[in-house]
């Protein structure tokens, strides 16, 4: 009897140490200080969808361009370590002499992140997507510092992972020669002829490979991202970084292929490489005309490496900024034609053509969607009840909430899931607390026993949180 009495006790006590944090939350969720203050502490897992480049604050930025002596163009806040021959261009030391290096140091910070942003003057996507060739010339041979405060950050936060989007994979292999594939790719991919493309994909790939694409991809791995790594002592028992490739979307059709080709060997080649992209904005002229012959080339690339993961920046668009047909179809070629493991954005759902079939199997193969609100507010000014994310989490897709560009964006985790609780109401702490280990359990990471510990790792942070409810 006196077994099952304590039974029952422990029971109980469980049962309310679980209520607690549900009990507050609810307390709290109407009051953004407090939101904040309680996801400050709260673990938050991994942040899946995380642009390296973008996510680096402008301060440290420019005080490398600065130390560095870099030439600034003071007309759009361009950085070049060399002086170009044409345009108004002064070094930082010329400024800090003159006085004037103050006054073009707020310039720079609004045009390097969205810092003081009036919604009037500017449009948002045009501003996000333009800074980022403004500071990344500041980045170059600096990347070691930035994987730093990236970690130091998520530390601080409690992000225990974070898989981020970092290539320097060159281009220097010259593709001249394959020019004229291009037009053959998209007259093969204007007819929807995947037999022809995947008959010109073959013929480039092998090209690839007599070119050394293999050795690009090792010398990438090697000389670059294991470096890195082991000498910044990048993972330790506070946190883990992994990486994807990625290929730029405004590419030629070759260009791309060439890129895509290297990055999936690359990926296939290190446990470090933990997937593959596709970024740049979704709506550009060259984006939207290959976009289903992307998708092929993500088919075709796959049949070659089956083993390498894959997450696509698909259905980052809205009504007014494409034709409305264009919204239907993008997230369902990333799943059905190029078999993306994982959906960036998806903010276009609802315009879908048989959008609940699509998130039917979605959750049926369980699919996630890497949800950026910061982001999708700013860049499309998309928010609460025009965002897909209740549809998603109607329909039982896995849910990962990430930052996308917290640097450029001025933002952080924290700031994720406050929105999340604030705007809507139907998210309970539970379905918080399952898209925080969504973040671990969909990552790309490789080594089992590295994500076995990450969730281990999960679960005391989560224990040891808990305990402090209830507060008063």
């Amino acid at each position: 009897m006196k077994l099952i009495y304590t039974f029952l006790l422990i029971t109980v006590l469980n049962n309310a140490y679980s209520q607690a944090p549900n009990e507050y939350f609810e307390k709290i969720r109407n009051n953004e200080a407090e939101l904040t203050a309680f996801f400050s502490q709260m673990p938050k897992g991994g942040d899946l969808h995380h642009h390296y480049s973008g996510s680096i604050y402008a301060e440290p930025l420019l005080q490398l361009a600065i130390a560095d002596d870099f030439y600034l163009n003071t007309e759009t806040m361009d950085v070049l370590k060399e002086k170009p021959s044409t345009g108004n261009w002064e070094q930082f030391s010329t400024l800090k002499s003159n006085g004037t290096l103050d006054v073009y140091k707020q310039k720079i910070m609004q045009k390097w992140s969205v810092k003081d942003y009036n919604h009037v003057d500017y449009p948002s996507d045009k501003l996000f997507f333009e800074s980022f060739m403004k500071f990344e010339p500041a980045i170059k041979g600096n990347f070691g510092q930035g994987l730093l405060e990236l970690k130091n950050r998520a530390i601080s936060e409690n992000v225990s992972y974070i898989e981020t989007q970092l290539s320097t994979i060159p281009t220097a292999m010259n593709t001249d020669d394959l020019t004229k594939f291009n037009a053959r790719l998209r007259k093969s991919a204007l007819a929807k002829d995947e037999k022809a493309i995947t008959k010109s994909l073959d013929s480039l790939y092998n090209y690839l490979l007599k070119k050394d694409a293999e050795s690009y991809a090792t010398t990438f791995n090697t000389n670059f991202v294991t470096k890195l790594h082991k000498d910044l002592k990048i993972d330790d028992k506070q946190f883990t970084m992994r990486y994807q490739n990625f290929v730029l979307r405004f590419m030629e059709p070759v260009d791309l292929f060439k890129n895509l080709v290297i990055a999936f060997i690359s990926a296939d080649g290190s446990p470090l490489m933990a997937g593959v992209n596709i970024v740049s904005p979704e709506d550009g002229e060259t984006a939207m005309k290959d976009y289903w012959l992307h998708m092929v080339m993500f088919k075709y690339c796959h049949s070659r490496y089956p083993n390498v993961k894959y997450t696509m920046h698909a259905g980052e668009l809205t009504l007014g900024l494409v034709q409305p047909e264009e919204l239907t179809w993008h997230i369902g070629a990333a799943i059905y034609t190029a078999g993306a493991n994982r959906i960036g954005h998806g903010v276009d759902m609802a315009y879908e053509k048989d959008s609940y079939d699509l998130l039917r199997y979605m959750a049926k193969k369980t699919i996630p969607i890497e949800i950026n609100l910061v982001s999708n507010e700013f860049i499309l000014k998309v928010k609460e009840n025009r965002h897909p994310l209740t549809l998603y989490k109607d329909f039982d897709v896995p849910i990962v909430i990430s930052t996308d560009d917290a640097g450029i964006l001025r933002t952080n985790m924290t700031e994720q899931y406050v929105l999340l609780a604030k705007r809507y109401k139907d998210v309970s702490y539970s379905d918080i607390k399952r898209f925080v280990y969504n973040s671990i359990n969909y990552s790309f990471i490789k080594e089992a026993s590295v994500k076995k510990q990450l969730l281990k790792d999960l679960d005391s942070r989560f224990k040891t949180f808990e305990a402090n409810f209830p507060m008063k």
